[in-house]
């Protein structure tokens, strides 16, 4: 683990040891949920968890004067201590996703801003630690071996980033600060979600019982109960079962979920819901792009779910000895 500074703390929160952190500003979690002064950490602690969850918005950092390092990784702390306290895990996953894109700024700003060998060799010891891959300085690139690019690259199914179509020389792929910190989102989201599940909960406060409360009601609004019938094919099954655990799905794997509801005459407001507990759900645009699917708006077209063939290639397939037979999923059940 790397010893960071003030400023760095501020904007990276869950690098901090809470364990350690709140004994070492002299504060107990008592004082946090009973002290008048504190209010302002308890007020941001609510609002970095709601702005993320209820809202879907990511959270940005104060780092500038004195109280910020404190107020941050304070409110950081009691954010995973109300989570952990409430057994919120869809809230979890959402706070950890939207709390990763704010990091992620600072990381990009770091990396292309950064003029000396410090400011920048700090920035890539932070990606080290986040995701054991090594980042070093070309020109005005930044470049990782191949191996680690092609790890990361898989998820993503735009043709940038394709191997074929990237800068490579002697083993080395070139990117630009947004590439390269996008590249490690995932990690970055999977570092602060196991930062929160392996976090000790400490007993209930009661002075905290009314946040965990409300923090519990709204983490049933984002366990949505979607049925699916024996007769979904198993790809549709795993894709549901994905976003219902508040797991990623990827594009290719949303694509593929939401042509085929559409090609079940399901509409777009009846299609959402099965979206609502992916850790980025955001109700306006997934309604905007169902509707785009259904071809609503924009070419007027309305899209069809891919081959069996297509999605084998981009490993969404998951096959039984029900599917002998079929080519395209919607074939499922009534092709013998």
């Amino acid at each position: 683990m790397i010893i960071l500074g003030e400023a760095e703390l501020a904007k990276y929160p869950f690098l901090a040891d809470a364990g350690q952190y709140l004994p070492e500003y002299g504060f107990t979690l008592e004082q946090l949920a009973q002290d008048p002064d504190l209010a302002v950490v308890r007020e941001k602690a609510l609002a970095r968890i709601y702005s993320a969850t209820e809202m879907g918005k990511m959270y940005r950092p104060s780092i500038k004067g004195s109280n910020a390092l404190p107020l941050e990784v304070l409110s950081f702390i009691l954010a995973i201590i109300l989570l952990k306290q409430s057994h919120a895990n869809s809230l979890i996953k959402k706070f950890a996703m939207q709390e990763a894109r704010g990091a992620e700024l600072f990381l990009e700003r770091d990396l292309g801003r950064g003029t000396t060998d410090i400011q920048i060799g700090t920035t890539q010891k932070i990606i080290w630690d986040l995701a054991r891959v090594k980042v070093s300085k070309r020109d005005s690139y930044f470049v990782i071996a191949v191996p680690d690019y092609l790890r990361r690259a898989v998820l993503f199914h735009a043709r940038e980033w394709k191997l074929v179509n990237r800068r490579v020389q002697s083993g080395w792929v070139y990117l630009n600060p947004h590439e390269t910190v996008r590249l490690i989102r995932q990690e970055l989201v999977n570092y602060i979600s196991d930062k929160i599940h392996t976090a000790a909960t400490p007993p209930i406060v009661s002075e905290l019982q009314d946040e965990i409360d409300s923090l519990r009601v709204l983490n049933k609004t984002f366990q949505p109960q979607v049925q699916h019938s024996n007769k979904t094919p198993p790809c549709i099954q795993h894709a549901i079962s994905t976003l219902s655990d508040g797991k990623n799905l990827s594009h290719a794997g949303r694509f593929m979920l939401a042509t085929y509801m559409l090609s079940r005459d399901y509409n777009p407001k009846e299609i959402a819901p099965y979206f609502k507990n992916a850790p980025d759900y955001n109700e306006s645009i997934t309604l905007y792009q169902l509707n785009h699917l259904a071809g609503k708006t924009g070419s007027n077209i309305q899209y069809s779910c891919q081959s069996c063939s297509k999605l084998k290639m981009m490993n969404l397939c998951y096959a039984t000895d029900e599917c002998a037979g079929i080519n395209n999923p919607i074939q499922f059940g009534s092709k013998k």
